[in-house]
């Protein structure tokens, strides 16, 4: 754990997507107003962030962008700026790269819409990637979830960690020792602004910054240590669903 660890007040949530999987719940709304247990997923998000005190959030729109707007403008905490992609759809990379005038500096979170994370004994999951995060040594610190810990997932894993432990360098999944533990990429990460560099107004992978960042042994992996829910398609949503009506249930049980 790095205890000098630089207090992140800025985050970017990638919220232009299509959500083709998600359809036909996305033909009349966005992907990250599709609500899970009363609330939007792109809440889920936003109140993690404002938890983990975060002061300023960049949110990306494209398809239906003006609910997306509208919903963001009756937040007032993080404060919501939007960075417009209705003319052209930028995939995640192009669309960071856009929005780095409105990023600054420095390190910042960066988050997807199509995930809820349940924190463990308290502890903001977002918090725990600034309390390891070291600029010093790293560009790039994405949050992983062991394949247990996660529902709404038929994947076999992301990444493998160099290192036995619960942090450490990052190897893609087809790179890794045979028998490596394998994890999944949570959609939760911390960036440093070095690394978006690319082709202004193309759409390109976020995954091109992870290699950069790779190459110069400089992308780490923190391992969640609470359950992961994957809201990606109807499957995922139903069980996410379940998994929060479950804990409901029981935190009544235990009052």
């Amino acid at each position: 754990m790095n205890n000098c660890s630089p207090k992140i007040n800025i985050a970017m949530i990638l919220a232009a997507g299509l959500g083709t999987r998600m359809r036909p719940l996305t033909n009349d709304r966005p992907k990250p107003l599709i609500e899970v247990a009363g609330k939007a997923l792109i809440d889920y998000t936003l109140d993690q962030l404002a938890d983990a005190g975060v002061d300023k959030t960049i949110v990306n729109v494209h398809y239906l962008a003006d609910q997306i707007e509208a919903h963001c403008a009756h937040r007032t905490k993080p404060q919501i700026t939007i960075s417009d992609e209705r003319k052209k759809l930028l995939e995640t990379g192009g669309g960071l790269l856009k929005a780095a005038p409105l990023i600054g500096h420095d390190p910042f979170y960066c988050c997807n819409t199509d995930a809820i994370l349940q924190n463990h004994k308290g502890k903001n999951a977002l918090t725990r990637l600034q309390e390891f995060f070291d600029p010093e040594k790293m560009d790039a610190l994405l949050l992983l979830c062991p394949l247990k810990s996660a529902s709404g997932y038929d994947g076999h894993g992301d990444f493998s960690l160099s290192s036995g432990d619960e942090s450490g360098p990052l190897q893609w999944r087809q790179d890794s020792p045979i028998n490596a533990p394998l994890y999944i990429y949570t959609g939760y990460q911390i960036l440093h602004p070095r690394l978006l560099h690319g082709p202004a107004n193309t759409p390109f992978s976020a995954k091109n910054f992870w290699q950069c960042a790779m190459d110069k042994s400089r992308a780490y992996g923190l391992i969640h240590d609470g359950k992961w829910m994957h809201v990606g398609d109807p499957e995922g949503l139903a069980l996410a669903r379940k998994e929060l009506e479950n804990a409901s249930i029981e935190q009544y049980d235990d009052r």
